[in-house]
């Protein structure tokens, strides 16, 4: 019988990867950026164009290689790809977290 073990809900600190809260952020920042361009129908040369990137980097992005590129830049993106970007500093609590919602 096959052993399984329940997620946390973050795939990246299931495995132990340092940065694990960072790099889920991301990782869902850039599936947002990949459903936009998918929906549009863009290549990967036209969205690296009305998103500014260089085509390769905008590659190396959407296929999970986005350690050097900052979450400022992603939300760039998103802004540059006709989307509302806010951020919203809530009430003081005992641990604060950082989390990413889609409208």
């Amino acid at each position: 019988m096959a052993e399984f073990e329940e997620s946390s809900g973050n795939v990246f600190a299931d495995l132990g990867l340092p940065d694990a809260d960072e790099m889920l952020i991301k990782s869902r920042l850039v599936a947002k950026i990949a459903e936009i361009i998918e929906t549009h129908g863009w290549t990967q040369t036209q969205a690296a164009q009305i998103i500014g990137l260089p085509q390769p980097k905008l590659s190396k992005m959407l296929n999970g290689q986005f350690r050097g590129i900052s979450q400022a830049k992603m939300l760039e993106c998103l802004a540059r790809l006709g989307r509302n970007v806010q951020i919203v500093i809530g009430p003081e609590t005992e641990v604060g977290c950082i989390d990413v919602v889609f409208a």
